[in-house]
């Protein structure tokens, strides 16, 4: 029972912190500048596709660092031509906007690399067992994952919170014409935030791709659970963010390590009874078997009891 409690925690910290990586750049973009990009798991999966395609000729770390580059600076194209534009008619055409880029994305993505999964693999300098608990070796690449979340949300938090930029750009959301009139560049500054999620979202993709599948339907499969993090977080909270993110890692980890059923606990219905025929087959679901709805579970009932999330200060 203590194994599978200890590596259960392990992994949904892990897989938390996964999350993190990939809701950090939508949460730093809809902080900042008040857009809610449903494009974003689809500049997580360039990140992955342009890493394995960079790390074939240059190797991972240079994938790592190129891929984000790229991304965010195909970002910053995406605000200063796309966004900036739908921007004056309002968030719905901004999340029509964002909505369809996203398909867009998906089918070049198709055309050049196709609808297969790619080799992307871990790599060899990474490509060890970091420590070894009970029976289990844990990778040293989840290691690196867990780490470089942190880090990042260390970096991103000192940045918003404790610097001159971080203060400039929070001010030009909610006074862009004072910010104006002191000198600054508000739509600069946007363009720059953007690039910033974008390029954070590609760093999730480069890092994921080996651990999970690389495959051009990877941000279809990924990208609802990053919106259920922002909210349940709290939108525009990268503390939220964060905790909501070990939440969601933890319950979806611990559900899936459990068998218990409501017929294990209270014993079987009567075979031939009235209930039986209407109930039956819910008195018998293990929570191992709705452990994939428990996250939209429980932002349904954030919404209804709490919908600024669980530090946010905008209402979702």
């Amino acid at each position: 029972m203590v194994e599978i409690v200890l590596i259960s925690a392990l992994d949904g910290v892990l897989y938390g912190m996964l999350l993190f990586l990939m809701a950090s750049g939508l949460t730093v973009i809809f902080s900042m500048m008040g857009v809610l990009n449903f494009a974003h798991a689809s500049f997580y999966m360039l990140g992955a596709f342009f890493g394995f395609q960079i790390s074939r000729y240059l190797g991972f770390w240079a994938g790592l660092v190129a891929a984000p580059l790229l991304v965010g600076g195909l970002g910053t194209v995406v605000e200063r031509y796309g966004l900036r534009k739908v921007h004056r008619h309002g968030h719905v055409a901004e999340l029509l906007f964002t909505f369809g880029l996203a398909f867009v994305i998906e089918d070049l993505v198709e055309m050049v690399w196709g609808k297969l999964p790619v080799d992307y693999r871990v790599p060899p300098s990474l490509d060890f067992p970091a420590f070894t608990i009970f029976s289990g070796n844990y990778p040293a690449f989840k290691v690196f994952e867990l780490l470089t979340a942190i880090a990042i949300f260390a970096a991103l938090l000192l940045v918003v919170k404790r610097t001159r930029v971080g203060l400039i750009v929070q001010a030009a959301l909610s006074h862009p014409d004072m910010v104006g009139m002191l000198g600054h560049n508000v739509d600069r500054i946007f363009m720059l935030v953007f690039g910033v999620g974008a390029g954070l979202a590609a760093v999730a993709g480069v890092i994921a791709g080996p651990a999970l599948v690389t495959q051009s339907n990877m941000a279809g499969l990924l990208g609802p659970i990053l919106f259920v993090v922002v909210v349940v977080g709290g939108l525009g909270s990268l503390s939220g963010a964060f905790l909501a993110s070990l939440l969601i890692g933890l319950v979806q980890t611990f559900a899936v390590a459990s068998n218990a059923s409501l017929a294990g606990a209270f014993g079987d219905l009567v075979p031939s009874g009235w209930l039986q025929a209407y109930v039956g087959d819910i008195w018998n679901v293990t929570v191992a078997q709705v452990a994939p709805i428990l996250p939209y579970l429980l932002l349904v009932l954030i919404l209804i009891f709490r919908p600024r999330g669980l530090m946010g200060t905008r209402e979702s």
